[in-house]
């Protein structure tokens, strides 16, 4: 178990990040990494299964969000799936995606073999679509649960439970809590292989409010239909994952295509 405590100053380069991502964060307004982003970040990377305890407010999507970008970045195939308690949430973190990719240039290759695809929904939206044939999970490279305590909050266990049955065994996984909970407990042990656990103290909740990109700072305030079509109109704008913006899993089901 890591606590996050007060120590030398980091910045998002020491963390390991690309500098095309560094870049992007810092004209978003951040500069200094919070305490989960610090311990989380590197994990990620290396290719960690994690299992992170940490409040509101502290920076947790940026936490995954920004290693994700370099993985996708490096343009072999790795596909994503983000696992969300809703649909507002699903949309938050496409829109910071397609907000913080946009240093990674086109490299004007027409070639979609090596396409990463990201995922992001509900546990009961990810059902349907799979149902339907609209996604495949069985080709999931890595797993975010980002809450998993509010998915279990949302009634939505079942539902997660049958998402992961569908799910490659081999994978990294990456699960988010905000609090530990003997309810999930089960679940955890079925997706976690060893995981390197951070806890982040609840005195560090409010840490990122200040210092949150503007994508999500302004979210909050807007009629949820506003968001599918923004964080659409994002992705197609800073098309820049190699050229190939992943398909982004809105909060209609509408997965978010190319314009080619």
């Amino acid at each position: 178990m890591t606590n996050c405590k007060k120590g030398k100053k980091m910045n998002f380069l020491d963390l390991g990040l690309s500098e095309r991502t560094v870049k992007a964060i810092n004209e978003s307004g951040i500069v200094t990494p919070t305490t989960v982003q610090v311990d989380v970040i590197p994990a990620i990377l290396e290719g960690k299964d994690i299992f992170t305890i940490a409040p509101g407010a502290c920076g947790k999507t940026i936490s995954y969000v920004l290693p994700l970008i370099d993985i996708i970045s490096r343009n072999d195939g790795t596909n994503i799936l983000i696992m969300t308690s809703d649909a507002k949430k699903s949309v938050i973190i496409s829109d910071t995606l397609a907000m913080l990719n946009r240093f990674h240039e086109e490299t004007g290759d027409d070639n979609n073999e090596h396409e990463s695809d990201v995922i992001i929904g509900s546990p009961d939206l990810l059902l349907e679509l799979s149902e339907d044939k609209s996604i495949d999970l069985t080709k999931i490279n890595i797993l975010v649960v980002d809450d998993i305590n509010l998915i279990k909050k949302n009634k939505q266990t079942a539902n997660m439970e049958k998402v992961l049955e569908m799910l490659p065994a081999d994978k990294q996984n990456i699960v988010y809590t905000n609090r530990r909970s003997r309810e999930t407990q089960d679940i955890l042990d079925k997706i976690l292989k060893s995981p390197q656990e951070i806890k982040v103290d609840k005195n560090k909740e409010h840490e990122a409010q200040e210092a949150a990109p503007q994508t999500e700072n302004k979210q909050t305030s807007k009629n949820e239909q506003l968001f599918d079509k923004e964080a659409l109109n994002l992705s197609k704008k800073n098309n820049t994952f190699k050229g190939h913006t992943p398909k982004f899993l809105l909060m209609q089901g509408v997965l978010a295509e190319n314009d080619d």
